[in-house]
């Protein structure tokens, strides 16, 4: 059974940074895309970051470019999202992602099979 568990979430001051952890199980995740979505209280879930795992591309969002970066582990099958410079407009429940099939455009959430539960990120003023 595939379970992505995320953690690392919490509550931080607008400049701040907080890193997001999310660990695979249940099968290897070398070759797979794994990427981070957000959805914030009102709003419609959004693409964050993704990492493809043929050639190591990495995709992110125009509103976190700059300011978020994805990395991953495939030895430890996991994926991290370290994020800097956070903003009010960030606070949203993070979740976790994975795709095994070709993921041709990893912005569009219906590409992942696997999700985690997410986890809470507030950013204060």
């Amino acid at each position: 059974q595939v379970q992505l568990v995320e953690s690392g979430g919490g509550r931080v001051q607008a400049g701040g940074s907080l890193r997001l952890s999310c660990a695979a199980s249940g099968r290897t995740f070398s070759r797979s895309t794994m990427a981070w979505f957000r959805q914030a209280p009102g709003k419609e879930r959004e693409f964050v970051a993704a990492h493809n795992w043929s050639g190591g591309s990495t995709y992110y969002a125009d509103l976190v470019k700059g300011r978020f970066t994805i990395s991953r582990d495939n030895a430890e099958n996991a994926v991290s999202l370290q994020m800097d410079n956070l903003k009010p407009e960030d606070t949203a429940v993070y979740s976790c992602a994975a795709a095994f099939a070709l993921v041709t455009v990893p912005s569009r959430s219906h590409e992942y099979m696997y999700w985690g539960h997410g986890t809470q990120v507030t950013v204060s003023s």
